[in-house]
């Protein structure tokens, strides 16, 4: 059985690993196997945003495009609020139109993350990358159907073992982002804290995999 990584930006080619590969529409990659494809608020262009979202709306009815994202919120940026919210509407809106689930990027934004979710009765499944927060925020995402995945922040932030290990074992996914450490590294400390065979691990997170993904 591979091991999954959620979400990464770089393609590894191992064939032990079965990778989603974040891609931005202005540089996609079509060599890349599996991916997922979405407008970062971080890179929101005005002059190329109609271009993007064209892109992703075709890519996603492609069997290679697993999901929609990175995309999402971020109050740490100068980008105004409301101009990410707008551009993660209307990607939204494309991948309502399918079964497919959004991996999202979420900065001190979750209060308006639920409340998006509940305005647009958005069904697809919606998996919070990089999860780094304490049990409450944890709890309040889980109570509103999001699921977490965890990655830098679960080798790097001692304290988050206890939310982690918290977390319902069918809720949750494991990535490595822009990390060194592979996935690898990321499944030991996952089963260290779960106090679960990483083989074990390996198949709950596949189980969750086939059952968001439809893979």
């Amino acid at each position: 059985m591979r091991f999954i990584n959620l979400h990464t930006h770089s393609d590894s080619n191992d064939d032990l690993v079965l990778e989603v590969v974040n891609q931005y529409p202005w540089e996609f990659d079509d060599e890349i196997a599996k991916y997922s494809i979405g407008v970062h608020p971080w890179y929101i262009d005005e002059d190329r945003l109609i271009s993007d979202l064209k892109c992703i709306e075709v890519k996603l009815n492609l069997t290679e495009c697993l999901a929609l994202g990175e995309c999402g919120l971020d109050k740490r940026i100068e980008i105004p609020l409301d101009k990410q919210v707008q551009v993660f509407k209307s990607q939204i809106e494309l991948v309502k139109k399918t079964s497919k689930p959004v991996i999202i990027h979420c900065v001190s934004a979750f209060q308006e993350m639920i409340a998006i979710k509940k305005e647009m009765q958005i069904k697809n499944p919606m998996i919070i990358h990089g999860f780094s927060k304490n049990s409450q925020v944890a709890k309040s995402l889980l109570d509103n159907g999001f699921y977490l995945s965890f990655g830098k922040y679960l080798l790097r932030n001692p304290e988050l073992a206890l939310v982690f290990k918290n977390i319902p074992n069918d809720r949750f996914f494991l990535e490595t982002d822009t990390i060194e450490e592979g996935i690898i590294e990321v499944y030991e400390r996952a089963s260290i804290i779960k106090n679960i065979h990483i083989e074990e691990l390996k198949k709950n997170v596949a189980n969750n995999f086939s059952s968001v993904f439809k893979q």
